[in-house]
Order: structure tokens, then sequence, then C-alpha cells
């Protein structure tokens, strides 16, 4: 016999919330008759019934009606007006609050839109490298997915109650928001000090057994920092100890030290891993350089795990890069020579699987090292006196060095050979920067020389400083230069025409970096000047008093500039945020010293997520490397 079961019983009322499903006869008649008046007599009525309600009732008459008039005016509009609506939201933090409204609003406001317009508000689209590093940690393809809620195409009925989603471009637009945010509020705040790493600045004097009467043997040269390189993973210090120091930029810890120049490195460069190679055209490294003075490869003698880290075996790979999601469409403008250096010094690589570093100093060798096996792939001479200065090329193994032989020579660092010499000026090389294949060198013969990496040919010769050069800048465009003569001059880089001469500085312009929009210089005075590069009038934007003595780094973005001197300072200061295009430089406020006053600072660089500060404390070296990625990651 089958088994029925009970009947289930209908739900109870909640707590203290009466039933009325069973009216009383004379409030159905009260309520029909309610319904036939007019709506002034209704209002009458509910007046005259509210005037003899007591305090109780009035109170349960005020928490039946609330949520009666409750509407979600989001939810009943569509989707795409919803989120037209949350675009005129300027604060991050109303939005955050708002998603916490309802699911519904949660799911509406994760829209990418509202993000990618987020993130083009606040500035975080201005930095195509920071993009497309972040890109790159976050293994995105870049593959492109639809977009229902701007593209027009109408939805079901049915699904009314789901907000649109848009994923665009395949970018996450709120979490690189997100990212960039904190990372702005963790420069702008303290960061995250990874490490820090004392030295003595002066080995103990040791006694030579073989010198009589117990002299003292050779003293060894202090652990002064002359050079750094920084990128995304590594901090490279060379030390005028003949010392080159491997620090991880993830975690400060110091990896390894390169042991090998037999006296003190002045100039040292980072290649980072992988990359693409250079344009398509331009010779990777089967150039044949010079026939007069070009030398025979050495990769031939190379053991395979050497090899393989220049990306000789297998043949280097090649990054996929994709397109820049705030473009729009519009493919920027390249610059007319190629991609300027880095100010941190580092560069791009060919797509070998290992970061290398080229490093040269007083004993006139250029070396090239493994900074995974801190093996010396290479020893390149040629050179007849110090090596002053040196960089590489983007996306090409092609190193540029300087030295006080007069000479610059161009390498090819993946095979270990000298391509050609560049002869012309007439004292020391003390500066130089590239651009693509155009390289710039500035000399203590008072002239800066516009260089054909590819050919050798000596474009042009900038004359016009009566005194030596110091520091140059080339951003592909424009050329600025300045040195002991106490001023700055700015040059055209396709005719080598003088396009002005900026005055200010009282002393030698020891810093120099050029951006798309401003020239900023620092000077042995202690100052930092800022210049508008929108007109030809290069107006002056700012005038620092950032230090009490001679400014010993400078770097700049679109958004913080970091500089440091010889008052042991180092001090941080943003630029205004320009809401809307302008015809004036944003000026920049002071915000904070970025660590503890020392006796010197030497060197200063900075990358999107770190900064490597090298000083002077009682008596010792002192390298501090801070992280501003945030910790949620």
């Amino acid at each position: 016999m089958p088994i029925v079961p009970p009947p289930t019983p209908a739900p109870s009322p909640p707590p203290g919330q009466p039933s009325f499903h069973s009216f009383d006869p004379t409030v159905v008649a009260h309520s029909s008759a309610f319904a036939t008046l007019s709506p002034a007599a209704r209002r009458q009525h509910l007046h005259a019934l509210i005037q003899v309600c007591t305090p109780s009732e009035l109170l349960f008459l005020s928490t039946t009606i609330a949520p009666l008039l409750k509407r979600d005016f989001l939810r009943a509009l569509p989707p795409e007006v919803s989120l037209h609506i949350l675009s005129f939201i300027d604060d991050p933090r109303t939005l955050a609050r708002a998603a916490r409204v309802s699911r519904y609003w949660n799911e509406l406001i994760q829209d990418d839109c509202l993000w990618k317009a987020m993130c083009v508000r606040h500035g975080f689209s201005r930095d195509a490298d920071a993009v497309e590093s972040y890109r790159r940690e976050q293994g995105l393809d870049g593959r492109r997915r639809s977009s229902l809620a701007w593209s027009g195409t109408p939805q079901p009925d049915a699904d009314r109650d789901q907000p649109a989603r848009a994923e665009i471009d395949g970018f996450p637009y709120r979490k690189f928001f997100i990212h960039e945010h904190l990372r702005t509020s963790n420069w702008l705040q303290r960061g995250r000090l990874l490490r820090i790493h004392r030295a003595p600045l002066h080995p103990p004097v040791t006694q030579d057994p073989n010198a009589p009467n117990g002299a003292q043997g050779p003293v060894a040269n202090p652990a002064i920092p002359t050079s750094i390189a920084i990128d995304s993973s590594w901090v490279v210090v060379g030390l005028a100890n003949s010392r080159i120091h491997i620090f991880s930029a993830k975690t400060g810890v110091l990896s390894r030290t390169l042991v090998g120049h037999e006296s003190g490195v002045w100039a040292v460069s980072l290649v980072t891993e992988g990359g693409r190679p250079g344009p398509p055209g331009v010779p990777l490294s089967d150039n044949t350089g010079d026939p007069l003075v070009a030398t025979a490869p050495q990769d031939a003698m190379l053991p395979p795990i050497l090899r393989y880290a220049l990306g000789l075996e297998p043949p280097a790979r090649m990054n996929d890069l994709a397109p820049d999601p705030f473009a729009d469409g519009k493919a920027a403008e390249p610059p007319p020579f190629g991609k300027p250096s880095y100010p941190g010094g580092a560069s791009d690589g060919w797509g070998q699987p290992n970061a290398l570093i080229v490093s040269g100093g007083c004993d006139k060798e250029l070396r090239v090292w493994d900074v995974r096996s801190g093996y010396c792939i290479y020893v390149l001479r040629g050179h007849t006196s110090t090596i002053r200065c040196l960089k590489v090329l983007h996306g090409r193994p092609v190193a540029i060095s300087g030295s006080r032989d007069r000479s610059l020579r161009v390498w090819d660092i993946q095979r270990g050979r000298l391509l050609r010499v560049l002869e012309g000026h007439t004292q020391s090389v003390r500066c130089l920067d590239a651009c693509g294949n155009r390289v710039v060198s500035g000399s203590y013969d008072c002239t800066c020389r516009v260089w054909d990496v590819d050919t050798g040919a000596c474009l042009h010769v900038l004359r016009g400083h009566f005194h030596q050069i110091y520091t140059v800048a080339f951003d592909g465009v424009r050329i600025a230069s300045g040195g002991l003569d106490t001023t700055v001059r700015v040059w055209d880089a396709s005719t080598g025409a003088c396009l002005a001469l900026l005055q200010g500085h009282t002393a030698l312009v020891c810093q120099l970096q050029l951006t798309p929009t401003m020239l900023a210089t620092g000077g042995s005075d202690g100052r930092v000047i800022t210049f508008s590069l929108k007109d030809s009038t290069f107006s002056v934007v700012q005038r620092l008093a950032a230090h009490d003595s001679s400014v010993s780094g400078l770097q700049l973005d679109d958004r913080f500039l970091v500089t440091s001197g010889n008052d042991g300072r180092v001090r941080l200061y943003e630029f205004e945020l320009a809401m809307a295009p302008s015809a004036f430089e944003p000026q920049c406020r002071y915000v904070r010293d970025m660590c503890e006053p020392s006796e010197s600072v030497w060197k200063v660089a900075y990358t999107r997520e770190t900064c490597a500060i090298l000083s002077k404390k009682a008596g010792k070296m002192v390298v501090e490397i801070l992280s501003f990625k945030p910790d949620w990651e």
C-alpha cells in the first residue's frame, strides 16, 4: 500500500509580524469604499487616518511603506544606459562603495569599459611600457573578446536582469587599475624596504710579507658605486674596486658578485632577457662590420650553456607583442630612428633566454656576463684607455662604448667581436646616448657627434659649448647636452641645428633626461630645472632647489621625479595630473624623502615597482632596495 506523505503546513509568519490572510468584513468594506474615492479625497482620508494613529502604528506604517518606495534605478534601465551613468564617476572609491549595494550593482561595476575609462582618467594608460610589463607579468595573450555592452547588439529580454560584461581586448582593466592605484599609493607613502646591504667602503690594509720592514701591500680601490642598471628583475651595481654586484629586484637579495675586471668598473648595462629583435631589415648579429677593423667572432668555442644564454642555441625566441589596449586602434608614431634608451641603464633583449650584463672600466676591457650563471662570456679588447660609458641597443646584440682614448667602438656582444671604430673626437668621450641605430656622444673637446651605428658615419658635429660636455640625452627627435659651461643646448637630431640655449644653472650641468614633452636638468648647484618641449621657446616650467649640494641622480616619468644629491638626501616629487590636454606642462610638488639622510648619495635608479639607492652611511657603502609592488598580489 503506498505511503502518502502528510501535507506540508503553511509557513509561519516571522516573529513580531502578524498574519493578515483573514480580514475583518469591516476592513474589506472600508477598502472597497476607499478605492472608489477621487485622488484628492483619498489624500484627505489618509491624512485624517494618520492623525489618529498611535506612535507604534505610525512606526508600523513607516516600516511597511519604506520598502515599497525603494527602486533600483540601475536595474530598471538598460545595461548600456546604466554603464553610461556610472562612467561619470571619477573617484574609484565611489565605484567600490557602489559595488557593495547589491549583487547586480557589483556585476555591473565589474565591466571593463568603466575601468578602462578610469585608467585613462587617472593617467594609468600613458605608459605603454607599464601596460606591456603588466601584460607580460600576468601572462596575458591579448586575444580579442566580444563586448555586448558597447557593441550595440540587442540583448534578449530574458537577460535584462544580468548586466552585460565587457571584456575588451582580453585585458583586465579593473585589475590593472587596482594594481596601478596601489602601486602609486605605495610610492606616495613609504613602500616596502626589501633589503639593506652594507659593505666596508675601504678594505682593511694588509701587510706584504715580501716587502722589507713589513711595508704595507698595495691599497685596493674603495667600493664606491660608479654605475647602476636596473630592470624589473635585477639591479646591477658597478664599483670602483673592480667588482659588480647583482641584486634581485624582487627580493633585494644579493644574488652574486662578478669578479674579473682588474681595475675599477665605470660603466654597466643590463640586457633584459627575452624581448624582440629589432626592426625588419636591420642586421641582428650577422653584420660583417668594417672590414678594416672588424675582428673574428668568438662564439664557436663557447660551451653550449653560454651559447644558449646568448640565444645562439637554439635560436633566440621572439615574444609576441600584443597591441596597446589603450591605443583605441590608433597606432602610435614610432620615433624616427627607433626606441630611445631607458634612463635606468637597461635595454630590451633580442630574444635571448638569459639576462646579460655588459661592463667596462679602467682595465680597457669590455666584458659580457651571463646573469644566471655568473660566467664571463666574452672579454673584448681594443680600447687603449678607460671605458667611460656604454649603451646596448634595444632588440639588437650591439653595444657602443666610449673611452678616454677619444674613440667609440661598436661591438657584437652575441658573437664576441668588434664591428667598427668611430673616430673623430679629439679628447676623452665622457657620455653617450642611443636611439635606434643612432648614437650621440659627448666629449671633453666641447662637441657632440651624431653617429650611424650600422655604417659608422659621423652624421653631425654639434658645436656650441665652450667647455667640457658631461652629459647628453637623445630621444630620436632632439638632443640635449650639458657640461661645465653651466648651459644646456638643445639640438635637432635630423639637421644638427641648435634649437635653444637654456640657462639657469650656476655650476656644472651633470644630469639630463628627455621625455616627449619635458626636459629635466640637474646641476652641481643643487638645482633641478624642468623645461617644456611643447613649443619652440623651451620655456621654464619649474625651478627646484632640490639639494644643498650637487645633484648626483635624476630620473622622471609621467608621474614622478626622483632626485638624489651629495647632501645625502633622495627626494620624491609628484607631477600634477592634468585631466585634460593643456598647452602647459604640469608642475611637481615635493612629496617626501625616500630614505633616511646619509653622508652622500652616489646613485639612484628606479623602475615602476623597484627603487635602488646607493649611499654612504657611517663610512660604509649602503645599498637600499625598495619595492612598491602591491601586496595583494
